[in-house]
């Protein structure tokens, strides 16, 4: 049930998960953002959000439903999203359960609750709904952050099918360009091969959606292609990631070969690549205790872990991933990470949390997502 009536408000801030803090008719206000997704992608400062007025003896008065972006608003209201689900499924409107009813919402089967219970061709089935908001062009993907909830619940839908009770997946993507979807293996890997086992095990269904922007839900509803040998292909422990420090303070750092260095205060990129077992290069760098051995280990010694972020992929693109980060930062440390190769260096330093950079979370979406949808833009042709 969308709000019939909602407030326009410009993004600030995210202090936490679930509150964000905005402008509305002037003034800063904080906001519920019934959203645990990371959404590195879609907040950024100034973004129109929208917003509906909570009633009753509630800390905050407002409620995030959406946001716009390119004009078209993206529904970031998961709860709201289940009654989009209920919406197409009594129209009919889904692929594959057009004469499914819907029983009730919420159905419980031993540790695990689903959103929906249908019944379909006269037998119960479970439908568990995802709400997608990562996306670039013509391909979405999800989840924009690790889920064991999403791994456990697919887990589950598969446990019941093998004892006879159908289940089913639906992600609802909110963008309505969207051709192709496909799980976003860089960032959660297991959710990613945990998808691969539901094929001809459970009903999976990925449909774009089309909102107006007085939130009524538009008739374009449109089903997705899974690419499934993709990604079969495409989830594998090996390529390339990149490692965010921070410093508070100008340092200087005996640096292996390169002797000592003077690190400035700010947060530092760093472009490394592993062909095997990336998750635990990445979570190496995530310790202090350990031998040092490349550059990077003597600058982690005395830096703060801020993020590791893995670009899954069979080719080598560590130097075009350095290339990359030099565009988009301040300063870069000379010979830093590059004795095996012709750069000039694979550490990079910036000012402020990258994180909150649209020229860095941009170039994070194109190695992550554009890549892949320019992969499937030549098997298209």
């Amino acid at each position: 049930m969308i709000p019939k009536k909602v407030r326009i408000a410009r993004f600030l801030a995210r202090p936490n998960r679930f509150v964000v803090q905005c402008i509305l008719d002037g003034e800063i206000t904080d906001a519920y953002l019934p959203n645990p997704g990371r959404l590195w992608e879609l907040l950024f400062p100034g973004c129109k959000l929208y917003l509906s007025e909570n009633r009753g003896t509630v800390k905050l008065h407002y409620t995030v439903v959406a946001m716009e972006k390119e004009g078209v608003p993206i529904l970031l209201h998961t709860h709201l999203a289940n009654d989009a689900a209920e919406a197409l499924l009594r129209r009919g409107l889904v692929p594959g359960l057009e004469n499914a009813r819907v029983l009730k919402r919420e159905a419980t089967f031993g540790d695990s609750r689903f959103d929906f219970l249908l019944e379909k061709d006269g037998r119960e089935m479970v439908l568990e709904v995802k709400n997608c908001t990562l996306f670039r062009g013509r391909l979405a993907m999800f989840p924009d952050a690790v889920t064991r909830r999403g791994s456990r619940h697919l887990e589950g839908l598969m446990g019941l099918a093998s004892k006879g009770i159908p289940g089913g997946v639906l992600f609802l993507v909110q963008w309505p360009h969207a051709q192709y979807f496909m799980p976003e293996y860089h960032t959660d890997l297991l959710f990613s091969q945990t998808f691969l086992k539901c094929r001809n095990r459970i009903f999976v269904e990925a449909m774009a959606l089309t909102w107006h922007t007085d939130l009524s839900l538009g008739s374009g509803v449109k089903r997705l292609v899974i690419p499934w040998e993709m990604i079969e292909r495409k989830s594998r422990d090996g390529g390339c990631y990149i490692l965010i420090l921070r410093l508070d303070e100008d340092t200087p750092i005996m640096t292996g070969g390169l002797g000592e260095v003077l690190f400035r205060k700010g947060y530092y990129l760093y472009a490394g690549s592993a062909r095997k077992a990336l998750t635990k290069r990445m979570e190496r760098h995530g310790r202090k205790r350990k031998k040092l051995f490349w550059h990077i280990d003597y600058l982690r010694e005395r830096a703060f872990f801020h993020k590791a972020l893995a670009i899954r992929t069979q080719s080598d693109i560590e130097c075009a991933l350095a290339s990359d980060l030099k565009r988009v930062s301040r300063w870069s440390v000379p010979g830093f990470g590059c004795s095996d190769c012709s750069c000039v260096s694979h550490l990079f330093g910036m000012d402020t949390d990258p994180l909150h950079s649209p020229d860095f979370i941009d170039l994070l979406c194109d190695h992550r997502i554009g890549s892949v949808e320019r992969e499937l833009d030549l098997e298209d042709n």
